[in-house]
């Protein structure tokens, strides 16, 4: 089968990837030259993809990574895999999957299947990427949505094991769609309509946005009154039931939990319902830089003037090279508002904004651990006993106090 997959980032390739190791062959699109001629090279630093792998199915032709667009005119299928973020007013910025679908509908022959993996609210396959293509096209298309679930850097969930949820405008739509994934997916799960598909995808990560805020509010609870909040959590994870650990942080990064919610937010608003608890979830998260600058102001004496501090993992996740949304960018600006002098070391991320990240130094006045990646070594802070406080999302205790 002839697949072109429209984005070849965080879930556009690796799912060019498995559908190419399918037998299939795939064309992967994308707008950036760059991002193409890294592939064609099998530089790779999306994590899950074997560079050794990539470059035996692009010498095979089974994956074609192109910014050609013309190339897409004689698969069967067209995936929709691109970015949709936030705009500067905090609302859903479709222009990337506007321009994604209105590529597809010049170039798409007849009867294709079109299918959408990128994050949006209910609606969105019907309302706004099938109406590009009538207005674009004198074609008939089958239509589907099949919200992305990727997890990068994930060691046991990964686009093999992990269900996906499915379906299209019309049977015939949601059973190719179907097919499409349980060729590769262990469990496909058909769903009514796509804006169910479509509002499974962005109702999960709001669940976690808002269980996030609740354990950040509890933490600063705790400090207040005094007890450990990593502990009452440990304790309560004991219950075998009803109850799921999630743990203090500066805040939410990435592409999904920051933004799908507020996905969610505007179409309550667009349709009259009411969103206070996404709402106020988000404002929650959003204020933990500034709450956590305060907090490490206090801890050294309520000066931060000349101070040097170094944050350690910029990164939003561990073991991934990606800083989208992510709050340590935040804590970072908020502390040099404080006075201090802030440096980072990220042995994932290369580079960021023209500065490339600096040794792990034992000359500074405080430590930041924020992403604890597993190629990170702090054996010299614990050589030099740097004064150190953990700000890692998680329960585990690398040798430094919590402080959440």
């Amino acid at each position: 089968m002839e697949i072109s997959v429209i984005g070849q980032g965080y879930v556009g390739f690796p799912l060019s990837i498995q559908l190419a190791l399918g037998n299939n062959t795939v064309i992967g699109l994308d707008i950036s030259k760059s991002k193409i001629s890294d592939i064609k090279n099998a530089v790779c630093s999306i994590p899950g993809v074997d560079s050794n792998a990539l470059e035996k199915l692009i010498n095979s032709k089974r994956y074609i990574p192109t910014f050609d667009p013309s190339l897409i005119a004689d698969t069967d299928i067209i995936i929709l895999a691109v970015p949709t973020p936030l705009d500067k007013s905090g609302n859903p910025d479709l222009s990337y999957l506007e321009a994604a679908a209105k590529t597809a509908a010049k170039y798409a022959k007849a009867n294709s299947l079109i299918i959408n993996e990128s994050t949006s609210y209910p609606g969105t396959l019907r309302n706004l990427i099938k109406p590009i293509f009538d207005e674009n096209s004198m074609n008939h298309f089958l239509f589907a949505s099949a919200p992305e679930r990727v997890d990068p850097a994930n060691l046991i969930w990964d686009l093999k094991n992990t269900p996906r949820v499915v379906s299209g405008l019309t049977s015939e739509a949601t059973d190719q769609a179907a097919d499409l994934y349980g060729s590769f997916c262990t469990q496909v799960h058909k769903v009514s309509s796509p804006e169910v598909a479509e509002a499974s995808k962005i109702f999960e990560n709001t669940f976690r946005m808002v269980n996030i805020a609740l354990v950040n509010e509890f933490a600063s609870i705790a400090a207040e009154v005094g007890f450990s909040a990593q502990e009452a959590i440990a304790a309560a994870s004991t219950k075998p039931f009803g109850f799921m650990p999630f743990y203090p942080s500066i805040g939410v990064g990435g592409h999904c939990i920051p933004v799908d919610p507020k996905y969610l937010s505007y179409l309550s608003k667009s349709v009259g319902a009411k969103s206070d608890l996404i709402d106020l979830a988000h404002k929650i998260n959003s204020e933990m830089p500034l709450a956590t600058a305060q907090k490490i102001k206090l801890e050294l004496g309520g000066d931060l003037s000349n101070k040097r501090i170094q944050i350690v993992g910029i990164a939003y996740k561990p073991d991934v090279p990606d800083v989208r949304e992510s709050p340590a960018l935040e804590l970072k600006i908020e502390l040099e508002k404080l006075g201090a002098s802030v440096s980072w070391h990220d042995p994932v991320v290369i580079e960021l904004n023209g500065e490339k990240s600096s040794l792990l130094d034992t000359d500074i006045d405080l430590g930041l651990i924020l992403t604890p990646h597993t190629t990170l070594d702090l054996a010299p802070w614990k050589l030099a006993k740097t004064r150190v406080i953990d700000l890692s999302a998680n329960g585990i205790n690398y040798g430094w106090p919590k402080l959440y």
